[in-house]
């Protein structure tokens, strides 16, 4: 075989790679070929006549591209209007916080009793799709949506909105398949602490890349991208969609979501769980996702309405909003992960009956815990007694990092016991890192 190679503009992904080389496969006698973003370059193998140029200008173009060196990008934008959208932006995005603030919408809650019904679920949904989940799993699809729609401002507002509704599609159906299977097994599908806090970090850094590139003001992230390798790529169909994109891909990042860690998900996880059904399982985090969905939903069709001047700017705050997300969750992320975990003694639930228990109390609700600072002594058994106001939000989920110790904390009063085991501090949080407090342990 011979070899050609071809200068393309524009390439800034592994799915761009599957593209082009997918088109430039479809002309006579090509029988490979390798394409490299990075590069900017694309090697065609051919036997027989060698392709003529308007074949292979044809089929780049055809998959959206330029045949052409790629142009070197600055790193900081020069242009002064840029900087003055994101002035703007940065405006809207503190009036929007002020406002959601004096409503009430960033620490939204809902009362319920422990056997609560099928309806529940989904109201729980409805109100973990416009508050404070939405910093986690909202904040990821407000950048997904912006850059979608940036990179493809042809688009119709419905073929910039498909890939949301595969998403969304995506978290019923897995919740409803997932919540099924703990719904058999119990909490056996929980992840560590560890885990949960590694995934947030990864999703908050995914979310602050995400933001650079919408705001625009470092050109040179234009033509970079995080993606999948090529081979899952495959599977998960993105070289049979356009170049951002797959429905397949869209379809299983809403599943995955399930894993992922929100005080109202885990609350509904908890639920599933003890009612020992498949069936049960699976229609209460199914209606859960699908109560989520209006918030999500909301955020994607925004995105896919504005163009021209309007839609810069909404990208610019949209941008800013993404950073600001991301690094909540990943400043959040780190509190909870912890990998040298101090010796327990009496671990959680054995009773001490040499000495005294040490017992605190603390109140849950909507907006956290209350104390959230206790002092004990080393070495005695101390019993923390939680009650719970408002099992169905973010603060339910409760961890102790350096112990060990994850629970949903359930109505009513619950009952923690360990036994510290050297002078110094105990840190504890919801299992997002949102909500804090600590115990001091003295000798």
């Amino acid at each position: 075989m011979l070899k050609l190679i071809l200068p393309i503009r524009g390439m800034h992904c592994k799915s761009c790679e599957l593209l082009i080389e997918e088109h430039l496969k479809s002309i006579p006698n090509i029988k490979k070929v390798h394409v490299r973003h990075q590069t900017g370059r694309a090697e065609v193998y051919y036997q027989g006549d060698e392709p003529s140029p308007e074949s292979l200008n044809q089929a780049v173009t055809a998959a959206g591209y330029a045949i052409g060196d790629k142009d070197k990008l600055p790193w900081v934008s020069r242009n002064a209007q840029d900087y003055q959208y994101l002035v703007i932006a940065a405006l809207i995005l503190f009036g929007l916080y002020l406002l959601a603030s004096r409503l009430g919408l960033l620490n939204l809650s809902i009362n319920a009793n422990n056997n609560f019904g099928l309806l529940v679920a989904l109201v729980v949904g409805l109100v973990a799709g416009i508050s404070t989940c939405m910093a986690l799993i909202g904040g990821l699809v407000l950048g997904i949506a912006a850059r979608h729609a940036d990179l493809h401002p042809e688009a119709s507002a419905a073929e910039k909105f498909r890939p949301h509704l595969f998403f969304n599609l995506g978290r019923i159906l897995g919740f409803a398949v997932l919540g099924g299977l703990i719904g058999l097994v119990g909490s056996a599908l929980q992840p560590s602490n560890n885990f949960l806090g590694i995934m947030t970090m990864f999703v908050g850094a995914v979310m602050i890349f995400l933001g650079l590139k919408l705001i625009e003001i470092f050109p040179i992230l234009k033509d970079k991208s995080i993606t999948l390798p090529k081979s899952i790529s495959k599977l998960l169909g993105i070289h049979r969609d356009d170049r951002e994109y797959s429905h397949k891909g869209a379809f299983w990042a809403g599943a995955l979501t399930f894993f992922l860690p929100c005080g109202f998900t885990q609350a509904m996880q908890l639920y599933a769980v003890s009612t020992g059904s498949f069936l049960s399982g699976a229609l209460i985090m199914s209606l859960f996702a699908l109560g989520t969905a209006p918030g999500l939903l909301g955020i994607a069709g925004l995105t896919s309405v504005l163009n021209g001047k309007k839609a810069k700017l909404f990208f610019m705050t949209a941008g800013l909003a993404v950073i600001f997300l991301g690094w909540f969750n990943v400043s959040n992320a780190s509190n909870i992960i912890h990998f040298h975990l101090q010796t327990p003694g009496n671990a959680a639930g054995n009773a001490v009956t040499n000495n005294q228990a040490q017992e605190v109390r603390m109140n849950q609700d909507a907006s956290g815990y209350k104390p959230n600072y206790f002092t004990v002594k080393k070495g005695q058994l101390v019993r923390w007694i939680i009650n719970s106001t408002n099992p169905y939000t973010c603060a339910s989920s409760l961890v102790v990092p350096s112990y060990g110790i994850s629970r949903s904390l359930t109505k009513g009063e619950n009952v923690i016991e360990f036994t510290p085991t050297q002078a110094g501090e105990i840190p504890f949080s919801c299992s997002m890192g949102m909500y804090r407090g600590k115990f001091v342990v003295v000798d």
